[in-house]
């Protein structure tokens, strides 16, 4: 029945019409491409394209048992790289670390445990992997004016081989603050995208926005100030009415194809909208 009120949902959803493409002054502009649509409880939290071009989706069905067992009951926006996938999990409001679950190609799982920082938050709303493998980025909710950096579990060198603790390597300054970011991935070496959840139109005009994070250099181990701007609105688009909620984000550098994720309103939530976008040149 539910999958059946998923699939009713994406079909009313289709035939409402919204806001075509995206522009980024100096920039090729991203054209919408296509909407797709996945089950909110088993892909709503994020995604990420696997070598073959398929996605793997995240949602709050996926986080296995032996991990709840543990208190990790959130799950966030994923990563693959090198064909290892990276997960983000938070415990509980009263959780003093987070934790990142890499899978290996052959299926082993490790667990890497990072204990928070004073004034840092409990939240891991993503992971994202450089694209040389060796730096993995991930972010805190509410109002930020930083990313944080950790080596990457497994690929960089610096971590234990089979989990363990992770330390924090260094930061991502921005030069703007952010709010609510539920994923973010890498389109270069030196530039990453991010979806946000702020509705406020306060620091930014476009609401629930995708951001673009420009580097000056690849991230090399050392602090770094990324410049952040507003490259437009997500799409809210759905025959129901309320609260919509921005989810994870993709880019896929071999297609170059970018997607997003938009939780629809209200009874609609069953259905996760997922816009695909393509840098087109005038």
């Amino acid at each position: 029945m539910r999958r059946q009120l998923v699939c009713a949902v994406a079909l009313l959803g289709s035939l409402v019409l919204g806001a075509g493409t995206a522009t980024a002054a100096g920039d090729p502009r991203w054209e919408e491409t296509g909407t797709a649509y996945t089950d909110t409880l088993g892909g709503g939290q994020g995604l990420a394209s696997r070598a073959d071009g398929s996605l793997l989706y995240r949602g709050l069905a996926d986080i296995p048992l032996s991990l709840r067992i543990k208190g990790w009951n959130h799950i966030g926006d994923p990563d693959i790289a090198q064909g290892h996938t990276f997960d983000a999990y938070q415990g509980p409001d009263t959780a003093t670390s987070k934790m990142f679950a890499v899978t290996t190609p052959a299926g082993q799982r490790y667990e890497y445990v990072h204990r928070l920082s004073p004034g840092e938050k409990l939240n891991n709303s993503f992971a994202t992997v450089s694209p040389d493998g060796q730096w993995m980025v991930s972010g805190e909710w509410g109002d930020q004016n930083r990313l944080q950096v950790f080596p990457t579990p497994l690929l960089n060198p610096a971590t234990p081989p089979a989990g363990g603790d992770l330390k924090e390597a260094w930061q991502i300054t921005l030069d703007k603050p952010v709010r609510d970011i539920q994923g973010c991935d890498f389109v270069s070496d030196t530039r990453l995208v991010c979806a946000s959840n702020d509705a406020t139109g306060a620091l930014f005009p476009e609401i629930r926005p995708l951001l673009q994070v420009d580097l000056p250099r690849k991230l090399d181990g050392q602090p770094i100030t990324g410049a952040v701007r507003a490259l437009f609105a997500l799409p809210q688009r759905s025959l129901c009415t309320g609260t919509f909620e921005t989810e994870g984000v993709d880019y896929d550098a071999r297609s170059g194809t970018l997607r997003a994720e938009v939780i629809q309103p209200g009874v609609c939530a069953v259905s996760t909208s997922v816009f695909s976008y393509r840098q087109v040149t005038d």
